[in-house]
This record gives structure tokens, sequence and C-alpha cells, in this order.
């Protein structure tokens, strides 16, 4: 029975660690991600979670825990948006957009009629 209970408590204790861990990395991003935060600032905060590791998270957690999350869902914000961004500029042309293309090359000249026809059932087809 002795060796259910040290199977037990072993994994609670790797549990504890690996949650402190996540805590620890948490907090190390976010002092990195602060643009308010000094330098200085930050590296006492650093040394202060090296000297003093659970009563510095602790502490940390405590007096910039709301900062935490506003400072994360801005920078979900910001990948949000770039990612938006990214999306919108290699995304291809509706079909309709396509047609409109061609349709403005064959005014201009720049196209035979037998190219636009070819272009228009390529954008309908969806290549």
């Amino acid at each position: 029975m002795s060796g259910f209970w040290q199977w037990f408590w072993l994994v609670v204790e790797i549990f504890l660690f690996l949650m402190y861990l996540m805590i620890l990395f948490q907090i190390i991003g976010d002092l990195f991600r602060d643009k308010a935060l000094g330098g200085l600032a930050k590296a006492l905060w650093m040394l202060v979670l090296v000297i003093a590791p659970f009563l510095g998270a602790l502490v940390y957690l405590i007096a910039r825990g709301r900062g935490m999350s506003e400072r994360a869902g801005e920078a979900l914000r910001e990948h949000q948006a770039a990612a938006d961004h990214y999306i919108r500029t290699v995304a291809g042309t509706s079909p309709a957009q396509e047609i409109a293309t061609a349709q403005e090359l064959l005014t201009a000249g720049a196209i035979t009629p037998d190219e636009f026809a070819r272009l228009k059932a390529q954008a309908l087809a969806g290549r």
C-alpha cells in the first residue's frame, strides 16, 4: 500500500512543479512583453524570481496580475490583426473581381475576346 501513496504523491509533486513552471514562464513572458516597464525594473523582477522563486511569483501575480491579462489580450489582438492583414494580402481575388479585371483588359484592347472568354471560364471554374 505504501507504494501506491508514494506514486500518488510523486504525481502530485510533478503536477505542482509543472504548474509552477507554467506560471513562471507566463510571468517571464509578461515581463518582456510590458513596454511600460523599464529595463532595470525587469532585471530586478528577474533577480527576485531567481532568488525567491515562489515568493517572487506570488508577489508578481498579486502586484501585476491584472496588467498581465490586459497585456496578454493586447498581444492577442495585435497578433490577430497581423494574421488578418497577412491573409488579406495573400488571399486570391474573387471570381467576380477576376472577370471585372479581364473585362477592363478587353475594353482597353489588351486582350482578345477569345482570351477574355478563357479568363472568364478559368475564374468561374475556380482554377
